[in-house]
């Protein structure tokens, strides 16, 4: 069936869902029976704390690489956090010479945007797939405790919506993705149907002890592609979401990528759309990918402080040079920026920096310091 979908079932839309719903169940049964008894009903469960007396804050979401508005220091108690993600299947350009992807987003983007909360806060989101998609969707929060992490209960078709409320337990940064179950899960993964969400201590970040507070953060979401390539070499091409798959699970399955970019195209974070900054200023970069193993690099820079693993509970790594990204992880990375410059953040896999597109540069202005580093003499003759 997975070669020739076509031969098999009648329309992609009935394929795909049948696909999605099948391998969904296949995949809940074998590993996480629990789940699966929840969805049916079937298991004593503890009644939910009644949160309609704690206030409610609708979260407007932003395209990465920003984030929402959110205090770093929680100012009230438990909050619920309102959530809307549309999913959107569009097709996108991913580089320059015109390469194309039907690309499985929330909210129109890859990376999905960045949701910020405070540990202890509820979040609700409401996941709606909108009319126009073609196949069944839903959001598992590594953040999130049960039910495949939400995704056993937010599973839509075009034209559905589900709302899913879960509770920040745990801070630290985490991935969330779409997981249909089976073949689909990667599928959707590696098309861009990915994100992060930051749970904040209440108290705000600590390093050492002490309050430690950020002046800019940055979202950056790695992202893997796998585009099929025709008999004489070129990236093909597709008509509808979903054409894609029997060529994209036997590119997918040589586990070499295509592309490995940035934010969702090569360039997305560089030129015009570099991510800025200034002499004296504190950025944290969090770091996501979905899949693959990383390796962020800031050249001229370093990881002041680095909670790799992404728990906030844990004390933060410092002064590295690379620091490491588990695949389906994400992690935070502070620095204070000491120089001016162009500074390029790069995935330390040079070849997938340089080749693939996994780069981004960061726009500093302030007043060079020629104590931390100055040129003696320019470039000229061997001198005898």
């Amino acid at each position: 069936m997975i070669r020739n979908p076509k031969q098999t079932i009648e329309g992609r839309r009935n394929f795909l869902k049948a696909t999605g719903l099948a391998s969904a169940g296949v995949f809940a049964a074998a590993t996480l029976g629990r789940a699966a008894a929840e969805t049916a009903d079937v298991v004593e469960t503890a009644a939910a704390v009644d949160v309609t007396s704690l206030p409610r804050v609708k979260q407007t979401m932003v395209a990465p690489p920003f984030l929402p508005e959110h205090e770093q220091v929680a100012t009230t108690g438990p909050r619920v956090i309102e959530v809307t993600l549309d999913i959107d299947e569009r097709k996108m350009t991913i580089d320059k010479e015109g390469t194309e992807i039907w690309a499985f987003t929330y909210n129109g983007s890859v990376p999905g945007p960045m949701i910020v909360v405070h540990e202890g806060d509820y979040v609700e989101l409401t996941l709606r797939n909108l009319s126009k998609n073609l196949l069944e969707h839903n959001i598992d929060f590594h953040a999130a405790t049960g039910a495949l992490g939400g995704g056993a209960l937010t599973k839509v078709t075009p034209g559905q919506q589900a709302v899913l409320r879960w509770k920040a337990s745990k801070p630290g940064v985490f991935v969330y993705h779409c997981a249909p179950g089976d073949v689909m899960i990667p599928y959707h993964v590696t098309h861009g149907m990915n994100g992060a969400v930051m749970v904040l201590p209440r108290d705000g970040l600590k390093v050492g002890g002490k309050p430690f507070k950020y002046d800019r953060a940055y979202f950056i979401g790695e992202q893997d592609y796998y585009i099929p390539r025709d008999e004489n070499g070129a990236f093909k091409k597709y008509d509808n979401a979903g054409d894609d798959l029997a060529d994209y699970l036997e590119t997918m399955r040589k586990l070499i990528p295509s592309h490995v970019v940035f934010n969702g195209k090569a360039g997305a974070l560089t030129g015009d759309r570099a991510l800025k900054a200034k002499v004296g200023e504190t950025v944290l970069f969090i770091h996501a990918q979905a899949n693959r193993d990383s390796r962020p690099h800031l050249i001229g820079g370093h990881g002041d402080y680095v909670w790799e693993a992404g728990s906030f509970n844990d004390a933060p790594d410092t002064n590295l040079e690379t620091w490491f990204i588990r695949g389906g992880s994400a992690g935070a990375m502070a620095y204070t920026f000491k120089q001016p410059g162009t500074y390029a953040y790069v995935n330390h896999n040079l070849i997938e920096a340089v080749l693939l597109g996994a780069t981004a540069h960061v726009v500093v202005e302030g007043t060079w310091n020629d104590d931390l580093m100055m040129q003696v003499a320019k470039p000229g003759p061997i001198e005898s």
